[in-house]
C-alpha cells in the first residue's frame, strides 16, 4: 500500500485554511494536527486452493496494494472466512465476482501452458473482484487488457484509469455491487 503523507511547504508562521467541498475549512500548517486519511477497506483472500500459483496470487495482491489506497488485499487468517477464494484449475483463468470485493478467482493452467505470466493473471483476475471489467483489445500497460497483448506481456500493475476506478469503487459511499451478472465469468482473455 502506498504510504500516505501530508507535507507542508509553508513558512513556519504561515497558516492556510483549505475549504473542503461542502464542508468547513480545515486549518493546515505548523502546529495543526494532520487529518487522518480514510482507512482502506480490507479484503481477505484464501489462496490455499491455488496450488502452484499461491505465490503468484500473493504477488498479484501485492501489486494492487502498491497501486491503490482505498482497498487492501490480505491473506485470510487460518479459519477465517475470506472475501475472495482463489483456486487453480485446468481451464482458462476467470473470476466470478459476487458483490464488490467478493468472489472466486480461478487461476487456469491453460493460459499458463500457453506462456501467460502467472502474476499478471492473478492481478488481472483480482481486478475483476475489485469491480473492473475486461478492456480488450488493449495495450500491455492496461492490466485489464488481459491476454490481448500476448504472452510476452508481464505488466502486473493497473494503469492510472484502472487505479482511479478502484479508488472510486472503494471510497466512502461508493461501495455498491456491480450490476448482477455484469462481470460474471470475466476472464483474462
Amino acid at each position: 500500500m502506498r504510504i500516505r503523507s501530508l507535507t507542508c511547504g509553508l513558512a513556519a508562521a504561515a497558516m492556510v485554511s483549505l475549504p473542503l467541498a461542502g464542508g468547513p475549512a480545515v486549518a493546515v500548517g505548523p502546529g495543526a494536527a494532520p487529518q487522518a486519511a480514510p482507512a482502506a477497506r480490507v479484503l481477505t483472500y484464501d489462496a490455499s486452493g491455488a496450488a502452484e500459483f499461491r505465490s503468484a496470487v500473493d504477488r498479484g495482491a501485492a501489486a494492487w496494494n502498491e497501486s491503490v489506497d482505498s482497498v487492501e488485499l490480505r491473506p485470510a487468517a487460518s479459519g477465517q472466512r475470506a472475501d475472495i477464494r482463489v483456486l487453480a484449475d485446468n481451464g482458462w483463468p476467470r473470476a466470478v465476482p459476487g458483490s464488490l470485493g467478493t468472489g472466486t478467482v480461478y487461476i487456469g493452467r491453460q493460459a499458463v501452458e500457453q506462456g501467460y505470466h502467472t502474476v499478471r493473471i492473478s492481478a488481472h483476475e483480482l481486478g475483476h473482484i475489485l469491480g473492473l471489467p475486461d478492456r480488450k483489445p488493449g495495450p500491455c500497460s492496461s492490466l485489464m487488457s488481459g491476454a490481448s497483448p500476448g504472452p510476452g506481456c508481464t505488466n502486473v500493475h493497473p494503469d492510472a484509469s484502472e487505479r482511479a476506478e478502484v479508488e472510486d469503487n472503494f471510497s466512502g459511499a461508493a461501495r455498491t455491487a456491480p450490476a448482477a451478472g455484469a462481470l460474471a465469468g470475466a476472464a483474462l482473455d
